[in-house]
């Protein structure tokens, strides 16, 4: 295996970590930004009583993708 072959596959794996982290970079960007327009950051909705307000935590929670 001649040293062309080694360096092709040690930039092709460090490039192929960059692209993916910049990519998770931007939908993590995109998403924050499509949140609401002109609601103000930082306050959560009112809800009408405990029970409603638990079951939405729950369904968040459930909702949620595991992160690795």
């Amino acid at each position: 295996m001649n040293i062309e072959r080694v360096i092709n596959m040690i930039l092709r794996r460090l490039v192929g970590r960059a692209v993916n982290a910049g990519v998770n970079a931007g939908i993590k960007a995109v998403s924050k930004r499509g949140k609401g327009q002109g609601a103000d950051k930082g306050t959560r909705p009112v809800h009408q009583d405990e029970a409603t307000a638990q079951k939405a935590r729950l369904m968040r929670r459930n909702t949620r993708p595991p992160r690795f």
